[in-house]
């Protein structure tokens, strides 16, 4: 039996509603089903799951019938070597699936994966999503027979949509449509077209003040629009517990993320920007000669300061609260799934904490 649809997932009705998604990568169906039942036993908002070696959007299926009461997103989906009509029409069944608990997540993933893994074109990518997210768009509103389907863009063309290949009008049709931006241009288009900005893993709350909210607001007004309207989704590391033992392996995990992602050149200025000039470039330096420990011991008590939220267990919910609550609509649990399988009993007190922040914001 279908869950009643709730409140639509894809923005905020005013500042200080967070939901709380456990972040996933996927893996063998069956368990991501068992992920989705425990997920929804201990409270959380939804399941965000990433797009690596699994495909999101299969897990999201799996997921939704085991536990239909959650909200899932695709955190993010590679958008270009999917047609748009692919990704509007995968993501129509699942909204249709979820009664409109979806939120579709794209983004461009980098160019070496797009050319040599998925061999498909890379080039111009801002201008290229930009137009993916107007011909997503634009396919479900056909899909929904509110407009013809009539898309002439630079990079794609929908001109044709025969009755007998349209999925049909549903009953939630608007798919929030979120694209991950880091970088100034990508921002300013996500503030214009999208619903929501994923926002990146590695980012502190100095990036997100000055600026990604900045961008944003500089780009909804480009478009007419208000800023408030465009959602974000935050991914976090947390590093919890009551005891330095209990805290020391979610450090170490924390470390090993950061140095991970800080490690591409593109993300030099999270560090730089924070007074951790050079990081970046020394990390990429550790990278190519396969020294991986030697990366994460860049990472500096004072990076993971800023990059990462530390509490114990009675405290964390108001370190994600005071951290996020004025600007983000969905937080999401960077270690969450990997607590579940290490401690079960943790991921259950993780639940307690995404419940009483839900309940603080909302």
């Amino acid at each position: 039996m279908r869950s009643e649809p709730g409140p639509p997932p894809g923005g905020r009705g005013k500042r200080g509603d967070v939901d709380v998604d456990v972040m996933a990568g996927g893996g063998p169906l069956r368990e991501v089903q068992q992920l989705a039942t425990e997920t929804a036993a201990r409270g959380f908002a939804g399941i965000t799951f990433t797009e690596t070696g699994r495909t999101a959007y299969l897990s999201v299926t799996a997921a939704a019938l085991a536990a239909p009461e959650l909200t899932y997103s695709t955190g993010v989906a590679v958008a270009f070597p999917r047609s748009p009509m692919v990704t509007a029409a995968t993501a129509w069944e699942l909204a249709d699936l979820t009664d409109g608990r979806f939120l579709l997540g794209i983004g461009t993933q980098v160019r070496a994966h797009i050319e040599r893994r998925y061999s498909s074109e890379f080039e111009h990518p801002g201008p290229r999503l930009r137009e993916y997210v107007e011909a997503v768009r634009a396919i479900l509103r056909a899909f929904q027979g509110t407009a013809p389907l009539e898309f002439r863009g630079e990079y794609y063309r929908h001109e044709l949509l025969p009755a007998m290949w349209s999925p049909g009008p549903i009953a939630h049709p608007d798919v929030p449509i979120y694209v991950s931006a880091v970088g100034p241009w990508m921002v300013r288009m996500a503030g214009e077209v999208a619903d929501g900005v994923h926002v990146h893993p590695l980012h502190s709350s100095r990036y997100i003040e000055e600026r990604l909210l900045r961008g944003v607001a500089e780009g909804a007004a480009a478009g007419g629009r208000d800023p408030a309207a465009v959602a974000l989704a935050v991914p976090v590391f947390t590093i919890v517990g009551d005891s330095p033992e209990e805290r020391a392996p979610w450090r170490a995990l924390a470390r090993s993320q950061i140095a991970f992602y800080g490690s591409t050149r593109n993300y030099a200025f999270q560090f730089d920007m924070l007074g951790f000039e050079g990081t970046s470039a020394r990390l990429n330096e550790r990278l190519k000669a396969g020294d991986v420990a030697g990366m994460a011991d860049l990472i500096t008590d004072e990076m993971l300061d800023e990059f990462a939220v530390e509490a114990g267990w009675d405290e964390l919910g108001d370190r994600l609260v005071d951290r996020y609550d004025a600007v983000a609509s969905r937080l999401i649990l960077y270690f969450a799934d990997t607590m579940r399988r290490r401690d079960p009993s943790a991921f259950a007190r993780l639940g307690e904490v995404a419940r009483d922040v839900a309940q603080r914001t909302g």
